[in-house]
């Protein structure tokens, strides 16, 4: 059965700010979420678009662009495809510290649930699309809401999360209890639920929230150290307006910006 997705070439740059560097073959092609793109070589040529599914028509496309805009991405898709004749280059940047982690969707039944807004980008023939929670509890308490974004292809597509990404296998029947927040994606066959963690110290002192979310194999799962929601508050906390800043400290630092020598 032929494949769905180009076969691309890729290499990781970059430590806590990473960026993935494609290659690709002469007519082969990357889609992409607008604005990551770091660079390209020439040869590559960038289209903007609703949808790179042309059988769709206008307003298969329309509700398309509407999807990824309730996933947290963008309306429009960029594509970019090399036109040339030899083998070019496009490179793509993480928003925030993180790592990038490339998945082989072929190696996991051509179906990955992600978190919203991860997603970077992917072999041609990749299917980005969102995916409703259909536990109302879930979709209520279980940090991302009622809709994550699912990704469906035989390639390569690449997500983002912040800090380090852990992958973890889980057997069947086994649970793991995670921080809501800290979910990057899933496969298909694990099971989402969440559960209230109990005890009214830890409900309230406890800095955890109030629900974990419980991932039950089999399957296997990306975890994220360090969520961009969790590292925004942290800023917000040490900041003046968040009350957390050092006004003499902060004087100081203020003078020095603005050129106060005195």
């Amino acid at each position: 059965m032929p494949s769905q997705c180009d076969e691309i070439d890729y290499r990781l740059v970059g430590d806590d700010m990473q960026a993935v560097i494609i290659t690709l073959d002469p007519q082969e092609q990357v889609i992409a979420e607008a604005g990551t793109m770091l660079y390209m070589t020439p040869g590559i040529e960038m289209q903007t678009t609703m949808s790179t599914d042309k059988n769709k028509g206008f307003f298969g496309n329309l509700m398309k662009g509407i999807g990824r805009m309730v996933t947290g991405e963008s309306f429009f898709v960029t594509t970019f495809t090399n036109n040339g004749r030899q083998r070019r280059d496009v490179a793509f940047a993480a928003p925030y510290a993180g790592k990038i982690t490339p998945l082989d969707m072929s190696k996991h039944a051509n179906e990955v649930i992600c978190q919203k807004d991860s997603f970077l980008c992917a072999a041609r023939g990749t299917e980005v699309s969102i995916h409703f929670q259909k536990k109302i509890g879930t979709g209520l308490f279980g940090g991302e809401g009622f809709i994550l974004q699912k990704l469906k292809g035989d390639g390569l597509a690449f997500v983002h999360a912040g800090g380090t990404v852990i992958e973890m296998a889980l057997p069947p029947g086994e649970t793991l209890r995670v921080d809501t927040g800290c979910i990057v994606a899933m496969e298909t066959t694990v099971d989402y639920d969440i559960q209230f963690i109990g005890g009214f110290k830890n409900a309230l002192f406890g800095g955890e929230g109030l629900f974990t979310a419980n991932l039950t194999g089999p399957g296997t799962v990306w975890l994220q150290t360090l969520p961009f929601s969790r590292l925004a508050d942290r800023i917000i906390a040490a900041s003046s307006a968040g009350g957390g800043g050092n006004k003499e400290g902060g004087s100081i630092l203020g003078g020095f910006l603005q050129g106060d020598n005195e």
